[in-house]
């Protein structure tokens, strides 16, 4: 057997794990990674996007109200670093990690993110406060899928 054999095995069997999870996932997938050892498997879908929905002409402008909401690609958020299930707290019936409100820093764990029965933790790449929870607690998420919405600190805040 030459020494590439265990390699393709390893891949055969990362082949089998990702087609496995891709299964058992709900909603479109994104992009798989799975690693055993030097052996990495990636794959990337291009989903095609939606047309968005054609606006609605409204009944009576004068009784509905207005609200423009700051859009999540306008704020920095904590983004899932995989496709699993995201998890507010180390625990169940724990405290999450945080709340609106709560200032983190950089590094600072404010969720777990579970896939094929591994805890991902996901930390906050930058400092900030947390204003919105995107994600309910035990919902599926996809990668890069904004997790925490934080608002930039001020010299205040720091």
């Amino acid at each position: 057997m030459s020494g590439d054999g265990g390699a393709e095995e390893v891949l055969d069997g990362l082949s089998r794990h990702a087609r496995k999870l891709v299964a058992e996932l709900a909603g479109p997938v994104r992009r798989v990674r799975l690693r055993s050892g030097e052996t990495v498997l990636e794959v990337e879908w291009h989903h095609p996007v939606p047309p968005a929905p054609a606006p609605r002409a409204e009944a009576d402008p004068v009784t509905a109200p207005r609200v423009e909401p700051v859009p999540v690609a306008d704020r920095p958020a904590v983004r899932s670093p995989v496709v699993g299930t995201f998890y507010r707290s180390p625990e169940p019936g724990a405290a999450p990690f945080v709340v609106v409100g709560d200032v983190v820093r950089p590094g600072q764990v404010v969720g777990i993110v579970e896939a094929m029965k591994l805890m991902n933790e996901v930390a906050a790449g930058q400092a900030g406060r947390v204003v919105e929870v995107l994600v309910e607690d035990g919902k599926p998420v996809e990668y890069d899928q904004p997790l925490i919405a934080l608002e930039p600190l001020t010299g205040r805040d720091a």
